[in-house]
């Protein structure tokens, strides 16, 4: 008898030992909580101090006061903006040593791991680099190995952005097989692009407008070159579409038509051309953003459909220098902070038709930038060398990409090295 009630009792503690793991694992629903940071998400309207929660690399749930105990791992966000992963549609990041490879496979293109996670940008666009013939290999080297979820527009050129002669070759941009291959991959090529071209036709864009047609995707175009320049006016009216992207918007350049007259007033064709769906990004790069541009536009309140940088090892070291300090600019140009991420998260999500990106509703991937804004005083440089003052910086404290830390600045994702276990060994690079 007296066993028996011993069996009995050993089956009712295990039993209750089950059922508080059972109950703690039910308590610990969420891998992550980011708590008490300042939730700017413009897609689902939402500016405030809120929690984000996250489970199997999902957003799962937004709201406020949300337990600490629920989650495995809690990140203390007071102070910081909880935004979604920024997404930077204009990057270069078909890196390799060709000598003659120019932004194709050679030296002007760059890993985007190593430059965007820490700024935030858990999406990148690579912007033709590579054409038809050769995306395969931008596939294989560069987009199938990176943290980033690098996306891309489609040259019209088939071998990309590998500079002059190619560039300037009508033969070999085939709107055609362009549309094929982008339909071939739709889940990564998302528009075609066109740029470089010197000549005085019109080819270049309306044969990237027919492939864009041909697999539903939109057009980017760098336009320019031309001495004397094709109208900017006729680009903008007749032969882009709704929904196109005119990149570098703030360009004073050899070739172009700016966008501010020399009178310092947006051409009214400009301001035409967005009210009949015309996108116009930034495109910032290491020679198309001048703030005798940007300026003056900017208090007219033509403000650019997206932010972006044109990554490049041209640009990087120079007045651009990352996502977070060319949203800076427009921060300090007089754009309201929810508006500057706006045009940082799901504008360009829309403009790419990647609306499951750029925001943290419940299921979407839980890509989060968390940012810290710094008041001081500051310097921001355009690419011809103008300094404008600024007191306010955006600064990148962490990074997530779909619910993995991917970059964090000052630890705030980690606990002190005294409380880590004994002896715990560590994985080797």
């Amino acid at each position: 008898m007296r066993s028996y009630m011993t069996i009995q009792f050993l089956a009712l503690v295990v039993t209750t030992w089950l059922m508080g793991l059972n109950v703690h694992a039910q308590a610990q629903q969420f891998d992550l909580l980011i708590k008490g940071g300042r939730v700017i998400d413009p897609r689902n309207q939402i500016d405030s101090v809120l929690d984000v929660a996250i489970a199997g690399g999902k957003i799962a749930r937004v709201a406020a006061d949300i337990a600490a105990d629920q989650a495995r791992q809690v990140v203390d966000a007071g102070g910081l903006i909880v935004a979604p992963g920024l997404i930077d549609i204009h990057v270069h990041a078909f890196f390799g040593t060709d000598p003659d490879g120019s932004y194709g496979g050679g030296l002007n293109s760059l890993p985007p791991d190593g430059f965007t996670l820490r700024s935030g940008v858990t999406t990148a666009v690579d912007v033709g680099s590579s054409g038809w013939r050769n995306f395969r290999e931008l596939k294989e080297r560069v987009i199938d190995h990176s943290k980033t979820r690098l996306l891309a527009f489609l040259n019209i050129v088939g071998s990309g952005m590998r500079g002059d002669p190619a560039e300037q070759s009508l033969a070999d941009m085939d709107p055609k097989l362009t549309a094929m291959r982008v339909r071939q991959f739709p889940q990564t090529l998302v528009g075609v692009k066109v740029a470089h071209y010197r000549g005085p036709e019109w080819d270049p864009v309306d044969r990237a407008v027919q492939a864009g047609r041909l697999a539903n995707v939109p057009v980017m175009v760098d336009f320019g070159g031309v001495v004397p320049e094709l109208p900017l006016k006729d680009l903008l009216l007749e032969h882009l579409r709704p929904s196109d992207i005119l990149t570098h918007t703030y360009a004073q350049v050899r070739g172009r038509i700016p966008i501010v007259d020399e009178q310092g007033n947006v051409r009214p064709y400009v301001l035409e051309a967005r009210k009949r769906g015309i996108i116009f990004d930034v495109g910032h790069g290491g020679g198309s953003f001048v703030f005798r541009q940007a300026v003056p536009a900017m208090k007219q309140g033509f403000t650019p459909d997206s932010i972006s940088t044109d990554l490049h090892r041209g640009s990087m070291n120079a007045g651009m220098k990352d996502m977070l300090n060319v949203m800076s600019k427009f921060l300090n140009m007089g754009m309201a902070l929810p508006d500057v991420i706006l045009r940082s998260t799901w504008n360009p999500a829309r403009e790419i038709k990647r609306t499951e990106l750029g925001h943290l509703s419940a299921g979407a991937p839980a890509d989060v930038a968390v940012l810290r804004l710094r008041q001081g005083n500051f310097g921001f440089v355009d690419v011809a060398g103008g300094k404008m003052p600024g007191n306010s910086k955006l600064e990148c404290e962490l990074t997530l990409r779909e619910g993995q830390v991917v970059w964090d600045l000052n630890g705030i994702s980690h606990r002190e090295w005294e409380k880590q276990p004994v002896n715990q060994p560590t994985s080797q690079p």
